[in-house]
């Protein structure tokens, strides 16, 4: 009776810690958005919505301050899309390739190389990109433009070596979650896809991808997140300029723009940056929204079938 009593109240001790600790994730979060709503709304009311989000200049130490992020949204946005592009695919073949295709050796040796990366401080990343990407970069820049008049050379400090650096970045992320979520796909699916006579990369590509595209999508969203809220090391080979996000010009984050600014901002100029924040956090929450909305849909069509 007394072990009984015991386990009772050891089941209940352990109930409330969970508790407590999803109720104060939950409050975090809650903690989070009132702060940056709060803080970020006091430029919007001054300015316009229409006049942050959709301005094109930005200028806020000038006689005549002006406070335009359209290019740095879409600058976020574009640089964001394009680490994906490159990252996402070599992350997701490097997790098929350690869960099916290498042997323990091969295994070993790239994981151990992820982890590294995994472990690297991101300003090393930034130092890295001055010191190697962004000379690469100028080359090719100087080769794509050579007969140009108009171009401003960057230096190779522009958009695709942000990209890049950003890319690179989110592979650890990508890669290990998308390992995990291949490994813990039904065996059975593997057995029935070679029995029907399927190849190893037909049963790869046609039946454990799509088994762990919950997992992967969750390794996605990881990494954008990841590559969406990075600064130090996309401050130091971006550029830091205002301009329209193209591959060869130097441009401006979100999260550089913060970084550069935040220290010597004051008034109206303080509060249009808590205003980007506030712009940052919401396009993160939309994206793990989006990526909710569509597992669960794919979820319920899978139920109904």
């Amino acid at each position: 009776m007394k072990q009984r009593e015991k386990s009772t109240l050891a089941e209940e001790a352990a109930q409330m810690l969970f508790t407590f600790c999803g109720t104060l994730c939950i409050l975090a979060v809650a903690a989070v958005t009132f702060y940056m709503i709060v803080s970020g709304i006091p430029a919007i009311r001054r300015i316009g919505l229409s006049g942050i989000l959709f301005g094109t200049a930005w200028n806020p130490t000038g006689k005549e301050p002006e406070f335009g992020i359209l290019y740095i949204i879409l600058t976020s946005l574009i640089g964001t899309f394009m680490a994906a592009m490159i990252g996402v695919p070599v992350g997701v073949l490097t997790a098929v390739y350690l869960a099916e295709l290498s042997g323990r050796r091969q295994a070993w040796a790239v994981k151990s190389a992820v982890e590294v990366l995994a472990g690297i401080p991101s300003v090393i990343y930034g130092l890295l990109g001055i010191y190697l990407l962004n000379p690469l970069m100028y080359r090719l820049e100087r080769a794509v433009f050579a007969d140009s008049d108009t171009h401003r050379f960057t230096g190779g400090a522009n958009l695709l070596s942000a990209a890049l650096v950003l890319a690179v970045m989110i592979l650890p992320t990508v890669i290990n979650i998308s390992e995990s979520s291949l490994r813990a796909v039904n065996p059975g699916i593997r057995e029935a896809s070679m029995a029907l006579g399927a190849t190893r990369i037909q049963t790869v590509f046609c039946s454990l991808l799509p088994g762990a595209a919950p997992g992967i999508a969750t390794a996605v969203v990881l990494g954008l997140g990841r590559a969406m809220g990075e600064a130090m090391a996309i401050t130091l080979v971006s550029g830091g300029c205002v301009n329209p996000p193209f591959p060869f010009q130097s441009v401006r984050f979100l999260t550089t723009a913060l970084v550069s600014e935040m220290g010597y901002a004051h008034g109206l100029h303080r509060q249009v940056l808590f205003t980007i924040g506030l712009v940052l956090f919401v396009f993160i929450m939309l994206v793990n929204l989006a990526v909710d909305g569509i597992l669960r849909k794919r979820a319920e069509r899978w139920e109904n079938e």
